[in-house]
């Protein structure tokens, strides 16, 4: 039996709209961070392509090309550092970069709550998202004192304080903040 084209039509560009969406590139202002797994690839070039992985200190090495700090970078800022020092040795380097791992992209959520631990984010949650991650909260959670941990960019650390009540009842909105990597959600 033969099916006509009108009947699997629209469930076929579902399925193709299901895979362009999980294909899509991680949102373009996703910096590297250390523990993320790198392809780097020059094409006609096949001793130049592989993975790379962030160091702990945000910096990795390429063939040719040295070593790079990738802290605070994009994707697209590292391929046109890695294209600027392989011209040296390679006329008019075409270079692709892409994140295959977001692994240092990590938020730690601990304290009274179901599976405490680590847990990458991509490319970002907020606080609700995270403690949801986490399975939610006990019994025993004192949900008026949950505190994040971050550290700031001059090294010290600070402490945001968020009400699990509050926020559950749509009132001050603004202490569910988008969590940045490294910051540690205590749920006392």
């Amino acid at each position: 039996m033969r099916r006509h084209p009108s009947r699997w039509l629209p469930g076929l560009l579902l399925v193709m709209a299901a895979a362009t969406a999980l294909a899509a590139p991680p949102d373009a202002t996703y910096t590297v961070k250390p523990g993320d797994l790198l392809q780097v690839s020059v094409w006609k070039e096949p001793e130049l392509q592989g993975p790379v992985l962030v160091q702990p200190d945000g910096k990795f090495s390429f063939p040719l090309a040295g070593q790079f700090d990738a802290n605070g970078k994009t994707v697209a800022q590292l391929q046109q550092e890695i294209s600027s020092r392989l011209a040296h040795f390679i006329t008019n380097p075409v270079v692709t970069v892409s994140i295959t791992q977001v692994n240092g992209n990590k938020v730690y959520v601990l304290g009274q709550v179901q599976k405490p631990g680590a847990f990458v984010v991509n490319p970002s949650v907020d606080v609700m998202q995270a403690i949801s991650m986490a399975g939610g909260t006990t019994p025993f959670a004192a949900l008026g004192n949950i505190k994040i941990l971050r550290h700031t960019a001059g090294g010290n650390q600070i402490a945001l304080s968020f009400n699990y009540n509050d926020v559950a009842h749509g009132q001050d909105l603004a202490q569910n903040v988008t969590l940045q990597a490294g910051d540690v959600v205590v749920v006392p």
